[in-house]
């Protein structure tokens, strides 16, 4: 089968926050990113590891960019996207959830519904990632 990210490069040095309790969903995101040059951070699977995560990537090297499904575990994923806005962070979100489903007061940020397919993804990342590395 041949690799659909091999020609792109629009990923190459981003570091990437995923942020997705359902473990096979978070495997598949973080295959997605790696095959498309990301280093990924995580998958956080709760509100807390990822401010974990969050923290310490700050005082690492930084995010380039985030992947955030809204319902983790039963709890809203807005501190993370709140930390992330702060931050100058740009994000997404990834959710099962339809049209109008609640951001937290980040309504702005881009939502891929699931199920998406890898190339959707992939794009959707890669636009709201900064230029340079």
């Amino acid at each position: 089968m041949e690799d659909i990210f091999a020609r792109r490069a629009g990923l190459e040095n981003k570091r990437v926050l995923v942020v997705e309790d359902e473990a096979l969903v978070a495997m598949l995101l973080e295959d997605q990113l790696v095959e498309a040059g990301a280093a990924v951070l995580g998958p956080a699977h709760s509100v807390g590891e990822a401010l974990r995560l969050l923290e310490a990537a700050a005082a690492d090297g930084g995010i380039s960019v985030a992947v955030l499904d809204i319902n983790l575990g039963g709890k809203h994923v807005s501190p993370v996207a709140d930390k992330l806005a702060a931050l100058g962070v740009p994000f997404l979100f990834a959710t099962g959830y339809g049209e109008g489903c609640d951001r937290g007061g980040h309504r702005a940020a881009p939502t891929l519904h699931k199920p998406f397919g890898s190339e959707t993804f992939i794009a959707a990342v890669e636009a709201l990632s900064p230029a340079v590395a």
